[in-house]
């Protein structure tokens, strides 16, 4: 692949098109692509909606087929439109077939994302809250439409686990409540709108909080039908596997790994306790990190500044060294999301960018204080060289690339390997090395091989680690499992354990798709040897966009 301008092709233009048809049909992902025009709507998110989706992915798939490639750019993105499509159909065919309960988990289902994308939407103009306050009305029939997929999932004996549809509906009653709805940050960010704007918005919110309540009665219902257990069985998982990896991997030697590189990174975290305080355990040393004034920041004001600042530093000292990042790229925003619900997480840029890619701070009500030690590898994960990098890179190349490959082609095991791969990275190039800074990649990387260990146990049903006490996995060896290898407060790790057992497959996405970046690094610098150049390695695995790891690796070794 070059850099060049090519002349769209029969393929570019059926995968332009797809994306056009899927951004008609899903307003949601719409605004968070940075596409204009859909602003105001929100999903059919009925049965009917996903039907349409479907069809939408199999005629694609049926035109794709006639097909023929002209060159290389076009081999990765007929592989890539037939791996993530037909991923999508298969998946969906679950569903439809009473095989799958329709999405229902604590993070990344309806629920969340109808609440989390008003954190995104535009709010600079009058025009752009007229906007928010019309998309404000359209809650309410889109939880009814949940609710009746809900419904007609569970008519055909399949629900989500009880725990994710109890948690759900707790998250429901907070953003339907007077004192802990997020909605109600829409009214303090519009305060400086005339009255008639802020009317409708108050009116929009108070009927966007009762479709919330209405929802919460409704899960309470649906709880009784729930199943007690969280796992979804090996066949199931091995699917959701193969969608957020773009691969498909071995489970068992997968497991066996997990456990391994669990324990690496644990012997490296208590080498570098000692490094903290000589003779400190683990646990000791981060309790010394935690009171430590050097690492300390006070209010969400000074959190966004040293995320601004550390953001631009890495810009400025690998733009033009270790990675080629464009100009448009340069640009990073630190943000603190009005939703205040614990997350952190990037958003792509628009393809004008006029919205710049932005880095988000979902903090919680009532926390004030910040440790830097544990989030500096946050910056580098979600900025630059990680999410920022990758996914503007990726927007920006125009002449090489279609629309769906730039904005839409998106896998979690690429993007969130690549975040992975990168803090290493920044840890070998030195800006890890003070000890603080380093055991906080290190807490970070051992939650994630953690889970890859949790998430493949519970779900599979492999036997759980001896430290446990082996067996059979239940939450509370689950529980006390991810404690031994986690230093978070009992509030973050509760939900994170949540989240393992409703969204089967997605966790393990980080530190497996670490594991095949590397591999891919490692058998390309076998093939070159001596002529090998990290910096055109990046540059090149990143011009192929977010594609699934398989045809990431085809792409890169010449193998399509």
């Amino acid at each position: 692949m070059t850099a060049q301008t090519r002349e769209q092709t029969d393929i570019d233009r059926l995968a332009e098109a797809h994306l056009d048809a899927v951004v008609a049909l899903s307003p949601l992902e719409a605004t968070y692509l940075g596409v204009a025009g859909q602003d105001h709507r929100l999903d059919d998110l009925s049965i009917e909606g996903l039907r349409a989706l479907r069809a939408e992915a199999v005629n694609t798939l049926e035109q794709l087929a006639r097909l023929e490639p002209v060159d290389d750019v076009d081999r990765v993105t007929a592989a890539a439109l037939q791996e993530r499509l037909g991923l999508e159909v298969e998946s969906t065919d679950l569903v439809l077939q009473g095989r799958a309960p329709v999405d229902l988990n604590v993070i990344a289902s309806p629920t969340q994302a109808v609440r989390d994308i008003f954190d995104i939407m535009g709010k600079d103009t009058e025009e752009q809250w007229r906007t928010v306050a019309a998309r404000l009305d359209a809650v309410p029939t889109a939880l009814r439409q949940y609710a009746s997929a809900l419904t007609w999932s569970a008519e055909r004996g399949q629900v989500a686990p009880r725990r994710q549809v109890e948690r759900v509906a707790e998250q429901c009653r907070d953003q339907a409540g007077d004192e802990a709805s997020t909605f109600d940050v829409l009214l303090t960010e519009a305060e400086g709108q005339p009255q008639e704007v802020r009317g409708l918005l108050a009116a929009a919110v108070r009927s966007a909080r009762a479709a919330f309540g209405s929802l919460a009665t409704f899960l309470d219902g649906l709880a009784e039908q729930a199943p007690e257990s969280d796992a979804c069985g090996r066949e199931l998982y091995q699917l959701r596997s193969r969608s957020f990896l773009g691969a498909t991997i071995d489970l068992e030697e997968t497991y066996r790994w997990g456990q391994e590189e669990l324990a690496r990174i644990t012997a490296m975290m208590e080498e570098t306790a000692d490094r903290v305080r000589p003779g400190a355990t683990v646990k000791e040393a981060v309790a010394i990190l935690d009171e430590d004034p050097a690492y300390q920041l006070d209010g969400t004001a000074a959190l966004k500044e040293w995320m601004q600042v550390r953001a631009d530093e890495a810009v400025a000292d690998l733009g033009d060294t270790h990675f080629d990042i464009p100009e448009p790229i340069r640009r990073i925003e630190c943000m603190i999301a009005p939703s205040q619900t614990g997350g952190i997480y990037y958003t792509g840029p628009s393809e004008d960018f006029s919205r710049p890619g932005r880095m988000w701070w979902s903090v919680p009500k009532g926390v004030t204080r910040f440790s830097t030690w544990r989030e500096l590898t946050t910056v580098y994960h979600e900025g630059v060289p990680g999410h920022h990098l990758q996914i503007g890179q990726t927007v920006y190349r125009s002449e090489l690339l279609n629309r769906w490959r730039r904005l839409a082609s998106w896998t979690s095991g690429h993007g969130e390997g690549w975040a992975l791969y990168s803090e290493w990275l920044m840890a070998d190039l030195g800006y890890m090395d003070d000890p603080g800074n380093r055991m906080g990649l290190l807490d970070a990387q051992s939650l994630r091989a953690a889970r890859v260990v949790l998430d493949i146990g519970v779900h599979c049903g492999f036997e759980a680690p001896a430290e446990v006490g082996g067996g059979d996995w239940t939450y509370d060896k689950a529980w006390e499992f991810l404690n031994n290898h986690v230093n978070m407060d009992e509030g973050f790790v509760r939900f994170e354990l949540d989240r393992y057992l409703g969204w089967p497959g997605q966790a393990p996405a980080y530190k497996v798709g670490e594991r095949l970046w590397l591999e891919l690094r490692d058998e390309l610098r076998r093939r070159e040897g001596e002529s090998f150049d990290l910096k055109a390695f990046h540059r090149r695995a990143l011009d192929v966009g977010g594609v699934g790891l398989d045809t990431l690796r085809a792409a890169v070794l010449g193998e399509l």
